[in-house]
C-alpha cells in the first residue's frame, strides 16, 4: 500500500479549512425526532469521502440488512446505543466503538434503545447522500409516495441492494 498519486500541486499550501461549530443546526430534520448533519459533502471532498453525524431520537427507527456496491460504510458510535447489523447478526454498540463495512459488506444499523444515540457515518469514497437522506424523509413524512418500481429505482440509483430477509 502507498500513498494516492498527489491532489495539490501547489508550493506553499493554502487556507482553504472548513470549519462547522458543534451549535450548528441539522441540515435535516427527520420526523421520529432525529437529525442528521452534513459534516463533509462527498462534494466538498473532492468525492473523497462523505462525513454525516446521524442522531437519533427515542423512536425505533434504521435501515434493514442491506450492502452498497460503490462504496464502504463506517460508523463511530458517539452516544448511547446502537444496533450494527455485521452481516452476520445484530450487535449493540456504544460509545466509542467502531465499525467498517467494505462495498458489497451487508449491514444495517438501528436505534432499538428507547433513548437518543448519535453515531458518525462515513462514506468512502463521498457518494451525494444527501438526495437520498433527503427523500428518505419525505417519503416517511408523507409528503413523497412511490411506487414499488419507483423504490427499487430509488434504491438502485442510491447504491442500496437490499437484502432479503427471508
Amino acid at each position: 500500500m502507498s500513498y494516492p498519486a498527489p491532489r495539490y500541486h501547489g508550493e506553499a499550501g493554502e487556507a482553504s479549512a472548513t470549519f462547522r461549530p458543534a451549535v450548528a443546526e441539522p441540515d435535516l430534520r427527520r420526523r421520529d425526532g432525529g437529525a442528521v448533519h452534513y459534516l463533509a459533502r462527498g462534494a466538498a471532498t473532492g468525492g473523497g469521502f462523505g462525513l454525516y453525524r446521524w442522531d437519533f431520537g427515542p423512536a425505533v427507527t434504521g435501515p434493514d440488512p442491506h450492502f452498497h456496491r460503490t462504496m464502504s460504510e463506517s460508523f463511530f458510535i458517539l452516544s448511547g446505543t446502537v444496533r450494527i447489523h455485521d452481516g452476520r447478526g445484530w450487535r449493540d454498540t456504544g460509545p466509542g466503538d467502531f465499525v467498517h463495512v467494505p462495498p458489497g459488506g451487508v449491514h444495517g444499523f438501528r436505534n432499538e434503545s428507547g433513548a437518543e444515540a448519535s453515531m458518525l457515518l462515513l462514506f468512502a469514497p463521498g457518494a451525494p447522500r444527501e438526495e437520498y437522506f433527503e427523500q428518505l424523509v419525505e417519503l416517511a413524512g408523507g409528503t413523497r409516495t412511490m411506487t414499488d418500481d419507483e423504490r427499487r429505482a430509488f434504491s438502485l440509483r442510491h447504491d442500496n441492494h437490499w437484502i432479503d430477509p427471508s
